[in-house]
Parts: C-alpha cells; sequence; structure tokens
C-alpha cells in the first residue's frame, strides 16, 4: 500500500523513488529523521512492501518491536533502497 500523506519540501528536486520489505514476522516501524522540515513515519506489517519518495541522503531507519519495546534494527541509506 503506498501512502503520500507528508510531502517531501517542494524546494527539493533531487527525489528518488524507494523501496523497503519487512521480511520479518515482527511490526516494524520505518522513519526518516534527518531531514529537515520533513517527517516520514510509516508502520510495515509483517510481509508488506513500503514504496516512497526519498532524497539520496535521507536514512531509513527501521524499528523492530515486542508487545511493549521498539529497537532501532537498522539504518538504512535511501539512495541504496532506490529502485
Amino acid at each position: 500500500m503506498t501512502q503520500t500523506l507528508d510531502a517531501l519540501p517542494i524546494t527539493r528536486l533531487d527525489k528518488i523513488l524507494c523501496s523497503y520489505q519487512n521480511s520479518t514476522s515482527r511490526l516494524q516501524v520505518a522513519r526518516i529523521a534527518n531531514i529537515p522540515h520533513w517527517y516520514f513515519e510509516r508502520v510495515i506489517f509483517p510481509g508488506d512492501l513500503l514504496l516512497f519518495e526519498a532524497v539520496p541522503e535521507a536514512q531509513l531507519e527501521v524499528y523492530s518491536g515486542e508487545t511493549v519495546t521498539t529497537l532501532l534494527s537498522d539504518r538504512l541509506l535511501c539512495k541504496r533502497l532506490q529502485i
């Protein structure tokens, strides 16, 4: 499922299309926090594919969780997730 709720700032012309798949059996939260004036956070269910636009220097942080805690499990450069 593709969601476009929080678009990149209009001043950014170097957008790239990226994908990330949750290949685990756990719920994950994907978040990009290193781009000023842009908030991106999505819940990804097991087996789901996330398609999103980002800028090449963005870092996708992936948090995996149990019922009570969530831990940062990976940090990926969006440039490497480009499709």
